[in-house]
């Protein structure tokens, strides 16, 4: 079995990584942190990984100049296998206010088929009362001056009340957005990490493929060997 130059342990059958077989970046990491390390050494798949991730995370630092708020989030939820998505929808009810969720309640019922039908209701309750029941005493005349001060003062109330809900909306959408965003990020770069893995997986395998072959030569051989000394022997 294989030590590894980084843990100086035993590295399990079919886990050793020759440090001549990773790639560039990655090596000059390893030298950076291990000056002696040289191709003839031999390090874990679970090592490698965790200078594959530190790499990864310098790609994008030297790509943006420095990491973002978003690419911290992505880097450390790879670092330490964590799930990224969250439900947004209770996030953003714990940490409404009671006018934004009385806002959402007004907005949510405002714009509903109950309070159109009971609104229409009571607007013709209203006139019919004013026009045909009260015929003397009339509190409201035709044209109906305070039901229009009423609808206004309503109207007034229920448009920025709607529109406060639509902003909170928006911001949850962004969240979601942000969510999404973050989710396939993490995905790409944990894609990028598997298919390291599998190269590791199939250099590992032509490697005891080709040992396997050489062995098998050697098998041959020696059969020759044998088949021309027995031949030797009853030519004699």
């Amino acid at each position: 079995m294989k030590i590894s130059h980084i843990s100086k342990k035993q590295i399990r059958l079919g886990e050793e990584v020759s440090v001549k077989d990773i790639r560039e970046g990655v090596a000059k990491m390893l030298k950076a942190d291990f000056p002696d390390i040289d191709g003839v050494h031999y390090i874990s798949i679970a090592e490698l990984n965790r200078y594959r991730k530190n790499y990864l995370a310098a790609m994008i630092i030297e790509e943006r100049g420095a990491l973002a708020a978003i690419d911290r989030d992505v880097m450390d939820a790879i670092k330490n296998n964590s799930i990224l998505s969250e439900n947004i929808q209770e996030v953003a009810s714990t940490e409404l206010s009671f006018g934004q969720r009385l806002a959402d309640k007004v907005a949510s019922f405002g714009g509903s088929w109950t309070f159109i039908l009971s609104f229409t209701i009571f607007i013709a309750v209203w006139i019919v009362t004013n026009v045909w029941i009260l015929t003397t005493d009339k509190f409201d005349p035709y044209p109906f001056i305070l039901l229009n001060l009423m609808l206004s003062f309503i109207a007034a109330f229920q448009a920025p009340i709607i529109m406060m809900s639509q902003n909170r909306q928006e911001q949850k959408d962004r969240e979601q957005s942000l969510q999404d965003y973050k989710v396939n990020l993490k995905a790409e770069l944990e894609i990028k990490l598997l298919s390291e893995k599998v190269d590791h997986l199939i250099i590992h395998q032509n490697k005891k493929l080709l040992e396997i072959q050489q062995v098998q030569v050697d098998y041959l051989e020696d059969l020759m060997k044998e088949l021309q000394k027995m031949k030797g022997e009853k030519s004699k």
